[in-house]
């Protein structure tokens, strides 16, 4: 009888133990899904008589993570390229593609047994290409200039096993970027953006 509680016991304490603390010198990587979903109101250019208005995107992403103490980590932040249509007044003026990398600095949390959830502060470069005017602009050289600007990051992760968990996060990321047309200056979009996350995250 002692035996089989002895091992029931030490079945239950398996089931319930914690999933180690990201310690000094692991490494995660994240595969999953980010969107990319810009502020309602965008600015104006060429003289505040131009309203403009930025789409979503939902592009693939991938995150890479290197402890450098116990539960703090050095994240770099990588996708696809996203894809903006730009619009004014409801009708589209352009579209744009980017790549907005982040690097963070991160604090994961002890919460539960398997719950970890983290903050992070960094700093994001936002690579605007491929720029092209439609509609009324159709023809035009239109250009989004890069952007440097801080972002913040909230998340948490849902440990499956020692070394796989389910991700679910959000960042708020600073784009200020100025535009030109045929070399002209015509003003800058606050984009400023939420882009929420899920992802599948492998510890090494």
């Amino acid at each position: 009888m002692m035996k089989t509680l002895c091992i029931a016991a030490a079945a239950a304490l398996a089931v319930v133990s914690p999933v180690a603390a990201q310690q000094a010198g692991d490494w995660t990587v994240g595969l999953g899904l980010a969107n990319v979903n810009p502020k309602s109101d965008n600015g104006t250019l060429a003289g505040g008589t131009v309203p403009v208005s930025i789409g979503d995107n939902t592009r693939p992403s991938v995150t890479v993570e290197y402890f450098i103490r116990d539960n703090i980590g050095v994240e770099l932040l990588g996708a696809l390229p996203f894809k903006h249509s730009i619009k004014s007044n409801g009708a589209e003026i352009g579209t744009v593609k980017h790549l907005p990398p982040v690097v963070s600095l991160q604090y994961h949390f002890d919460a539960t047994p398997q719950l970890k959830p983290f903050v992070g502060v960094g700093v994001n470069f936002t690579g605007f290409y491929d720029a092209e005017s439609r509609g009324d602009l159709a023809g035009n050289d239109l250009r989004v200039k890069n952007s440097w600007g801080l972002a913040a990051h909230l998340g948490a992760d849902y440990w499956i096993n020692d070394r796989s968990a389910v991700r679910a996060d959000v960042r708020w990321i600073d784009i200020d970027a100025d535009v030109t047309l045929n070399g002209a200056d015509i003003g800058q979009v606050e984009v400023d953006p939420v882009v929420a996350g899920v992802s599948y995250v492998m510890k090494f």
